[in-house]
């Protein structure tokens, strides 16, 4: 009959054992997860376990940690359990997301840099825009969250996105990056800690107040984790192990695609009503390209006014031929006023106006998760 003892030996150990004697068998347990070392004698058999996750490897474990420590700046890039778990998602399930993503962070990321530049927020946190929408200006949540940084509509406006029958800057790849620079911002002053706002941004600083609370006031994310709501977290250790992955794709055999929107661009001011479509037009640029430079005119339409010109992202046009394309704008589409269209040079599209402070103040509803469960009320 068999024996079960309970034994606690390191790894590295029960590995060393399995070599050395060839009456010792290693054995995983696909299901849970779970290492055994299986002594074979005469008459019994001792079995010792060490729970660990079924894509546990010491090489692995080692390697992740050091890489992630060598390209730690200001934002902690933790290695547990968790962090490897979702590291190991991506690099299995997320691998073609994640060569789209790559292609696709070439037109993003400087978008995303210079806004977190003027902010003063760290440069890293561009790639929690990966976690929230896979770089897609038109995602949308099931809660109606939209955008590549995922805006809830109430918290758009607190962060001075606009919102209209036209528009919708949710969408906006540089309005809509000013706003989340603001927010982490915001939370990094309240809690003094880049981990405990990078989760406020996915729960709402409240949700991570009353978790600080119950976790008798510790201010770090993994003391607190458990007493998040479940969502967040796997965000933050999510945030982590695609920053790692960003990173690491070559040593993991990803291959890039190729980014499918023009990394250089222009943007003419327009100050009348203009269809996407006749934009298209007279300029020969596909619709589909034009939509996806410019996501936030939701009807196709650009809504501008001499009171208030609104942005128009093509392509980048060699410089001797700006004055011809300004005229086939402004004659093509037939405005008799020479000024409808007002072209400026201004190369990746970041230099469009502030409009909101980098401290929001603190006002009724702060809290996201408050604002998305009011927005579920107002819907159902």
């Amino acid at each position: 009959m068999k024996r079960l003892l309970t034994l606690t030996i390191a790894v590295p150990f029960l590995i060393q054992i399995a070599k050395a004697d060839t009456n010792v068998q290693l054995r995983m347990d696909g299901h849970s997860g779970e290492l055994s070392i299986l002594l074979k004698g005469k008459h019994d058999t001792a079995s010792a376990t060490v729970s660990k996750p079924a894509s546990y490897s010491i090489y692995r474990n080692n390697i992740y940690k050091k890489r992630l420590d060598s390209i730690q700046k200001d934002v902690p890039l933790d290695y547990n359990e968790f962090v490897q778990e979702q590291i190991e998602t991506y690099l299995t399930t997320g691998r073609e997301d994640i060569s789209r993503e790559i292609g696709l962070s070439k037109y993003y990321f400087p978008i995303y840099e210079k806004a977190f530049r003027d902010a003063g927020i760290p440069d890293e946190i561009k790639y929690l825009s990966l976690v929230e929408s896979q770089l897609n200006p038109n995602a949308v949540s099931r809660m109606g969250a939209a955008g590549p940084w995922q805006f809830m509509s109430t918290v758009a406006r607190l962060y001075g996105l606009r919102m209209d029958n036209y528009v919708d800057e949710r969408r906006d790849p540089v309005q809509s990056s000013i706003a989340a620079a603001a927010y982490l911002k915001d939370a990094y002053n309240q809690f003094g800690d880049w981990l405990l706002a990078i989760a406020s941004y996915n729960c709402g600083k409240s949700e991570v107040l009353d978790a600080i609370d119950k976790a008798g006031g510790q201010m770090d994310f993994w003391a607190i984790r458990q007493y998040l709501p479940a969502q967040t977290r796997d965000y933050v250790p999510s945030y982590i192990a695609v920053t790692y992955v960003m990173n690491y794709y070559r040593k993991h055999h990803i291959l890039p695609q190729e980014c499918s929107l023009p990394v250089k661009t222009d943007t003419v001011m327009v100050n009348k009503f203009v269809s996407l479509n006749s934009v298209s037009r007279v300029l020969g640029v596909s619709l589909s390209q034009l939509s996806v430079l410019n996501p936030a005119y939701t009807q196709a339409i650009i809504n501008g006014s001499p009171d208030a010109p609104k942005v128009l992202v093509i392509p980048q046009y060699a410089k001797d031929k700006y004055t011809a394309m300004y005229d086939k704008l402004n004659t093509d589409l037939g405005y008799a006023d020479p000024h409808s269209f007002d072209f400026t040079s201004r190369g990746d599209y970041q230099t469009v106006e502030k409009r909101i402070p980098l401290h929001h103040k603190k006002r009724k509803f702060e809290s996201m998760a408050a604002l998305r469960r009011a927005a579920a009320t107002t819907k159902g």
